[in-house]
């Protein structure tokens, strides 16, 4: 399975991105599809999921009202629409993919299976 993440770059504070992630090759069919983020020297963090049957959408606490998760599931294509962008948010960007994630398990990164290459995010104040 192979995912493709894009759409990062540099912003200032306040501008908006939109990051995008499409599974290129593979059967692979996930019942979820995540972000996550690492910025330097910190650990990996889960920032939103997506249900891609539902649309049912999980957020970390931080970037509620600022950030919105969707899908299209014909494309196997998962975005992040970003908004009010806050240094802080400056990190890289992964896109993740999990089958039978179960909703306790959606912030944990064990949960998912394959893991895209990641985008950069730098946000300057």
């Amino acid at each position: 399975v192979q995912l493709q993440a894009s759409g990062g770059g540099l912003a200032q504070a306040g501008d908006s991105l939109r990051l995008s992630c499409a599974i290129l090759e593979g059967t692979f069919r996930p019942n979820v599809m995540a972000w996550f983020r690492q910025a330097p020297g910190q650990e990996r963090e889960f920032v939103a999921a997506i249900r891609m049957n539902s649309g049912i959408s999980y957020y970390r606490d931080s970037v509620k009202g600022r950030f919105t998760i969707s899908r299209d599931n014909p494309k196997n294509t998962v975005y992040l629409q970003m908004k009010s962008l806050k240094p802080e948010d400056t990190a890289v960007y992964y896109c993740a993919v999990g089958s039978g994630v179960i909703t306790s398990s959606i912030g944990s990164d064990r949960a998912y299976s394959y893991w895209g290459q990641g985008t950069l995010v730098t946000v300057s104040s």
